[in-house]
Parts: C-alpha cells; sequence; structure tokens
C-alpha cells in the first residue's frame, strides 16, 4: 500500500491508508462501529475522540468522522457524556436571569480557565457563549453557539461540572420563543401545513421516483 500511517486504537497498532478518517480507519482496521457512529458528516456529535501523537504532550479532541488520521496517532474514543439536562417547560419560563440560576446554577461557578473552548469539537467559544447565558443575553448565547452538536467535550474538561450544550440548548430555545422577533410567513406556512392545505402536493411527492425528487430539489426557486 502507498501513503500508508500506523495508529494505535487503544493502544494496538494498526497500518492505515493516510488519507482515512479516524472512523473510518476504525473500520479498516476491523471495528464494528455500533455505538459513537452517527450521520459520519459532523452533525450529530456522536463520535467524539480524543487522541495524542507520539512524542507530543498534547491531548486533542476532535469527532472521528470529521479528523483525518496521522502517523503515530494514538486513538481512543470517548462513551456518552452524561450531561445534566433539567426539566422545564417553555410555556412557563420567563426570559430572564433568573432562570438560568434555578435550573443551571453551575454556571455561576465557571472560573474562567477556557478548557471549555480549548477542547470544542467546533472551535465554537464556549466560555464565551456561558459568560453571555450568566448574564442573561440570550441572543448572544443562542448566536454564539449555534453551531453546537451536543458532543459534550466541553463539560468533559469543565472543573465546575458545567453541561454547557445544555446551557446552549435552553438559550436557543428561550431566544426563538421569547426573544428573537416572529416571522410572519413561516407561521403562516405552518398554520397552513397543520391544516392539511399540502397534504395532495405531499402525497404526489412521496409517489415520484427519488431521482425525479433530487431533481426538483435541486432546481427549486430558493427565496432571497
Amino acid at each position: 500500500m502507498e501513503n500508508t500511517v500506523n495508529i494505535f486504537l487503544f493502544g494496538k497498532k494498526y497500518e492505515v491508508p493516510s488519507n482515512l478518517t479516524i472512523m473510518t480507519a476504525m473500520e479498516y482496521a476491523g471495528y464494528r462501529l455500533v455505538r459513537g457512529c452517527g450521520c459520519r458528516n459532523g452533525f450529530c456529535g456522536a463520535c467524539a475522540t480524543i487522541y495524542r501523537i507520539k512524542g507530543e504532550r498534547e491531548l486533542h479532541a476532535c469527532l472521528a468522522c470529521q479528523t483525518t488520521v496521522a502517523d503515530n496517532m494514538y486513538i481512543a474514543t470517548l462513551p456518552f457524556f452524561p450531561l445534566l439536562k433539567e426539566v422545564y417547560d417553555m410555556e412557563s419560563i420567563t426570559p430572564s436571569e433568573a432562570v438560568m440560576m434555578q435550573l443551571y446554577p453551575e454556571i455561576y461557578a465557571c472560573v474562567g480557565c477556557n478548557a471549555c473552548t480549548k477542547a470544542c469539537t467546533q472551535e465554537l467559544n464556549v466560555m464565551q457563549y456561558i459568560a453571555y447565558a450568566q448574564r442573561g443575553d440570550f441572543a448572544a448565547c443562542a448566536e454564539e453557539s449555534f453551531d453546537c452538536v451536543m458532543c459534550g467535550v466541553c463539560s468533559s474538561r469543565c472543573p465546575a461540572g458545567i453541561s454547557h450544550p445544555q446551557v446552549a440548548m435552553l438559550a436557543r430555545r428561550i431566544n426563538g420563543k421569547y426573544v428573537a422577533p416572529g416571522c410572519g410567513h413561516l407561521e403562516d406556512r405552518v398554520r397552513e401545513v397543520k391544516n392539511g392545505d399540502f397534504n395532495e402536493l405531499i402525497e404526489a411527492l412521496m409517489e415520484k421516483p427519488i431521482e425525479e425528487m433530487k431533481e426538483l430539489y435541486n432546481n427549486r426557486d430558493i427565496e432571497k
């Protein structure tokens, strides 16, 4: 084989093509991925992984489906992070700083170490959006955390035990329901869908061959 690298999966050495992602390299090496494998496109956050390059001291966190293998890479996948997920009713929540104090008081124990930001697989400024949540600035928190895939790596490095992805999710929900301006034409369309105005159109689309549906999608009119 040309252009191969040596990697170590859970301590065992394998020689794999250098152009593979960590996830595909694991499958190439014979591992059957049952857990820690989801969308394979960097959206679900299920494949949180840590690795170290031989001779280096730094420990890196990444998504296995998005990271290419490197020579002498020592790899270990991570189990699901049991993030603290509080139960709340969005209809009764008030969009104030007090809701964060009530549901996720641990964010006020943040020591500003920035370990969460350094660990983020999406390179988000995690410590900053937690600071926005502390101040009750839900719009800023929602914007800063928008690309979070909830892999939980940030929380694994937090000495204060903050469940950063869940805090961000709450902020985005509050922002969407109470803070962000309404979108009239979207609300009208949702109402039309619920009323069944598009049932015939949807059924007709479902009967079309997949290739024709792809063609319709690729050539659709996109609203400016």
